[in-house]
């Protein structure tokens, strides 16, 4: 019986990290669609600002929790405030966001996860 138990628990932990797993292509497509490399760069390393974030490389569940934060805006909850990223975020769809955030964490990037 316990077996059976995790065998369950595991199927359904891979089912649920599935649900979240975006599309490279498409997400490519959206975020060329969406014009997000003319502010953090054409290979989403090189920002045209130094405060703007690299995304290449990023974590895709931190990537897909920051763009949904954006579209809830600073007075919503768990919201995030930035002008220009909340008016870019709102016309994604939830799919939208999980495609770019597969695309952006497949591209190699030059972040420092661990010293």
């Amino acid at each position: 019986m316990k077996k059976m138990f995790a065998g369950a628990m595991a199927l359904a932990a891979l089912v649920s990290l599935n649900a979240f797993a975006g599309d490279i292509a498409a997400g490519k497509a959206a975020a060329d669609k969406y014009n997000c490399f003319s502010c953090h760069g054409k290979d989403y390393n090189t920002p045209i600002d130094p405060t703007y974030p690299k995304l290449a490389g990023q974590h895709e569940d931190y990537l897909r929790q920051a763009l949904i934060s954006y579209q809830r805006g600073a007075d919503g909850a768990n919201g995030r405030g930035n002008a220009i990223m909340v008016a870019q975020s709102k016309p994604l769809s939830r799919k939208d966001i999980e495609n770019i955030a597969a695309y952006l964490h497949s591209l190699p990037g030059s972040l420092v996860l661990r010293k």
